[in-house]
């Protein structure tokens, strides 16, 4: 079968790996496709224009593209508009995918003052680009009813070591009394794979978060840590922490495991991938 994952980009070429190994024909589509590996197909595709035809025989396509900036602009034309066109563009072709996964974000959450959220907790964006996000999910979910949300909280893994770097130079950080969600890239690549291929009848939506939401103070405590710097100031007195503590459990209620389960097991990855002196 065919695979096409629309907006190829360091996620998407991830899961293109995964779905190549696993034995499946796979077509990476982005406006510059030369750099993809040799196990996915480059195809040139804009959003913004007439995409190319999908393979006759698709049965999994991935919307996982980046916008091109942070402005609502940039996200109607990436993530709605764009979505908007792939649809098209699959009834146009006459072809009707087994799966369709988007790739949306836990930003269509609220804040909240530290308590729990899971699937059933209403989305309600609390900015502009958020609401686009729910509105590319809602129309997924209004014409294609074989689709999928895969809302993915803070990547991080191979080449994004902001936190790191942050850890290291010892800058405080604002908000560290804070929740934060987070997922390896590797475990949002390997989520969107067992979504489109290993679950017979999916959820309408799914949160791809590691099991332990952490505050931010203590992640960059461990990273200074192992990275045998001193920690990093902390700005007032203690206070209780707020914010978004999202629940993965749905996800792996379906039997996905998560090869790293915390910042912990993550990061450490991180750190050696990039060769940074740890203990």
């Amino acid at each position: 079968m065919a695979v096409v994952i629309v907006g190829c980009g360091d996620v998407g070429t991830e899961a293109g790996l995964r779905f190549a190994a696993a034995g499946h024909r796979v077509e990476g589509w982005r406006r510059s496709p030369q750099v993809l590996p040799a196990a996915i197909r480059p195809v040139v595709a804009d959003l913004a224009g007439e995409l190319p035809r999908f393979p006759a025989d698709t049965e999994v396509v991935v919307h996982a593209p980046a916008a091109g900036g942070r402005s609502v602009q940039a996200y109607r034309s990436v993530y709605l508009d764009g979505l908007a066109g792939v649809l098209r563009a699959l009834e146009r072709d006459r072809v009707v995918p087994r799966r369709i996964v988007l790739v949306s974000s836990t930003a269509v959450y609220a804040d909240t003052e530290g308590t729990w959220i899971d699937e059933t907790t209403p989305a309600d964006p609390p900015t502009d680009t958020s609401v686009v996000l729910r509105e590319a999910e809602e129309l997924l979910a209004a014409r294609a009813p074989q689709g999928v949300v895969l809302r993915l909280a803070g990547i991080y893994g191979p080449g994004r070591t902001r936190l790191v770097d942050k850890a290291r130079t010892g800058a405080a950080e604002p908000g560290g009394d804070r929740f934060t969600n987070r997922i390896h890239r590797d475990d949002a690549a390997a989520a969107i794979v067992h979504l489109a291929t290993g679950v017979a009848d999916p959820a309408p939506v799914y949160n791809g978060v590691d099991r332990e939401p952490a505050v931010l103070g203590e992640v960059l405590d461990f990273l200074a840590g192992r990275l045998d710097v001193d920690r990093p100031p902390r700005h007032g007195a203690a206070v209780a922490p707020t914010g978004k503590r999202i629940s993965g459990a749905l996800l792996r209620s379906t039997g996905f495991t998560f090869a790293y389960p915390s910042y912990r097991e993550g990061y450490a990855a991180v750190l050696a991938g990039e060769g940074i002196r740890h203990p």
